[in-house]
C-alpha cells in the first residue's frame, strides 16, 4: 500500500513510518507546507500529524496563533487537494487531540461527548472542521483524538530524570485524570484505522485512564524509586505559563476509547502499568 504521512520526523510519525516500512508499504512523507499534488498521485491513506509543539514554547498569543493555524491552515490544504485530485486517496486519518474535550473532572467521555471551551478544544475543533473539503468528496476521514503517547520519548522523556533520582511525584493534588496510550497502540490503532471502514472522531486513549497520582505511582513501581514528591501547580506555571501548565498537565479528562473497542481493536497495551515497563525497560 502507497500511504502518504504529514509529520513524518515527529515522536508519533516517525514510529508510524517505521511499522510501515517493516511490513513493505511504500511510504510517503509529506512536508506540512509543501503538499505537492504530484508526489500523492497513487497514494491510498493519507495520515496527517503535522502541526506546531503545543508545548515548545510559552504561549503568547503569537505562539498560540502559530499553534492553531499549523493546523487549521495546513489540514485545509490537505483536505482540498486531496478532494481536487483524479483518484483521490480512499481514506484520510487525520490528527486531533483529547484536548477536544477540555476539562472536564470526573466526566467519563466518549466520542460523542461535546467539547470544551478553553484554547486546546478551540484548536482541536477548528483541526477537526478543516478536513471538511475531503469529506465533502467522499474521503473516509477519521479524527483521531490522541492521548498522552507513552513511549521511548515524548512526553515520557521528560518526566524520566526525576522519578528515576526518586524526586517525582504527582502533580498538584493528582486528582486530574490522564488518559494515556502506548505508542504501540497509537501507530496500531492509526493503521487499524486505514484498513477499518471507520469514520469521524476516534478516541486513541487505553481502555483504563488512570489519575495523575495513580500514574506518577505507577511509574515509580516499575523504575523502583518513589514517587511521593508532590509538584505544586505554582512550579509548572512558573516554567510554562499559567495557561499552558494548566491544560497540559493539570486539565482532567477521562476518556474511553469507545470506537476502538467497539470496532473490535485488540490493546496491546490495556494498562499504564505495562505501559510504562515497556517503555521504560
Amino acid at each position: 500500500m502507497r500511504v502518504a504521512v504529514t509529520g513524518s520526523h515527529g515522536f508519533i510519525g516517525s514510529a508510524l513510518v517505521e511499522s510501515l516500512s517493516r511490513d513493505q508499504h511504500d511510504v510517503v512523507r509529506v512536508a506540512r507546507d509543501q503538499f505537492d499534488v504530484d508526489a500523492l498521485r497513487g497514494v491510498e491513506a493519507v495520515v496527517h500529524l503535522a502541526g506546531e509543539p503545543i508545548a515548545a514554547h510559552r504561549w503568547s498569543p503569537e505562539q498560540k496563533r502559530r499553534i492553531l493555524e499549523s493546523r487549521s491552515g495546513p489540514t485545509a490544504t490537505l483536505a482540498t487537494s486531496l478532494a481536487a485530485m483524479d483518484g483521490p486517496p480512499r481514506v484520510l486519518v487525520s490528527g486531533s487531540a483529547i484536548g477536544y474535550y477540555g476539562d472536564r473532572g470526573d466526566e467519563l467521555l466518549q466520542e460523542d461527548s461535546a467539547p470544551g471551551d478553553d484554547f486546546l478544544a478551540q484548536v482541536c475543533i477548528a483541526w477537526e472542521g478543516a478536513t471538511a473539503p475531503a469529506r465533502d468528496a467522499g474521503i473516509r476521514v477519521a479524527h483521531i483524538r490522541t492521548g498522552l503517547v507513552i513511549g521511548r520519548g515524548g512526553a515520557l522523556a521528560k518526566m524520566l530524570p526525576l522519578f528515576k533520582l526518586g524526586l517525582g511525584g504527582r502533580f498538584g493534588a493528582g486528582r486530574q485524570w490522564w488518559s494515556w496510550i502506548s505508542i504501540d497502540d497509537e501507530i496500531g490503532a492509526i493503521r487499524y484505522l486505514i484498513d477499518q471502514e471507520i469514520s469521524g472522531p476516534v478516541n486513541l486513549t487505553g481502555p483504563e485512564p488512570v489519575t495523575n497520582a495513580d500514574f506518577t505511582r505507577a511509574l515509580g513501581t516499575v523504575l523502583h524509586r518513589p514517587a511521593v514528591l508532590p509538584v505544586p501547580r505554582f512550579g509548572p506555571q512558573l516554567l510554562l505559563g499559567r495557561e499552558l501548565s494548566d491544560q497540559l498537565l493539570f486539565s482532567s479528562q477521562r476518556v474511553e476509547p469507545t470506537v476502538l473497542s467497539e470496532h473490535g481493536y485488540r490493546f496491546r497495551h490495556p494498562d499504564v502499568t505495562t505501559t510504562l515497563a515497556a517503555a521504560t525497560g
